[in-house]
Order: C-alpha cells, then sequence, then structure tokens
C-alpha cells in the first residue's frame, strides 16, 4: 500500500489501484471475478434464488486476492480503501471491456511518477 498518500477523492486513487494491477493477469483474475459477480447477482434477482448473493464476496475476493498474494505480491487496496476499491473494481472491468486498459494504466503510471517527483 501506499504509505505516502491519504487518498480522499476516487479521481485520485483510481490511477493508484491501477499501478497495483500492473500484471496482467491479475488484471484478468479481477475481471473474470468481477465478471461473475455481475453474472451471480443477475442470476439471483432474475431467478429469486438470493441464496447466491452469498457467493458474490467469494467470487469477486477470491480471485482478486489469488491476484494479489501470488502474481502481484500486494497487498489488495480493499483493506485500507473498501469502498473505493470495490468501486474500481468495476471501473477496471469496464476498461478492460472497452480495450481502454492499457492506455489508463500508463497513464496511471506517469500521473504517480510526476506525483511522486514532485513530492521530493
Amino acid at each position: 500500500m501506499d504509505n505516502k498518500h491519504t487518498y480522499q477523492r476516487f479521481s485520485d486513487f483510481y490511477p493508484y489501484y491501477l499501478t497495483e494491477h500492473a500484471n496482467g493477469f491479475n488484471r484478468s483474475l479481477h475481471f473474470v471475478g468481477t465478471g461473475l459477480v455481475i453474472g451471480c447477482l443477475l442470476f439471483s434477482l432474475l431467478s429469486g434464488r438470493l441464496l447466491w448473493l452469498l457467493a458474490i464476496p467469494f467470487l469477486g475476493y477470491g480471485f482478486a486476492w489469488v491476484g494479489h498474494f501470488f502474481i502481484e505480491k500486494n497487498r489488495p487496496a480493499t483493506f485500507t480503501y473498501p469502498w473505493f476499491s470495490l468501486a474500481s473494481d468495476f471501473v477496471m472491468f469496464w476498461h478492460i471491456l472497452t480495450g481502454q486498459i492499457d492506455q489508463r494504466l500508463r497513464d496511471a503510471q506517469q500521473k504517480l511518477a510526476s506525483s511522486t517527483t514532485h513530492d521530493k
């Protein structure tokens, strides 16, 4: 986790979040997990089988945490910024789905690099 910053706004947090997901396989695991969360939510609501809602945290966090602990080797942002992290999962899902993720990641890396340079 970035100990130098405390994020108050989502627009400041999301670039940091993306840099914590620099590995493409980790992003893929997040994408699958978020997709399963969306599918499970829709299935549960449309079928009336609300018990399936209990699977959502395991689907979302299971895939994401495997990516962090075993691939990125970093601490999930969920532990410090649970709401920003949750929102970021869905924004990143959209950016992957629409082919924007590579450019968004490059922009985030540049933004954080310039903010680190200005902090010194």
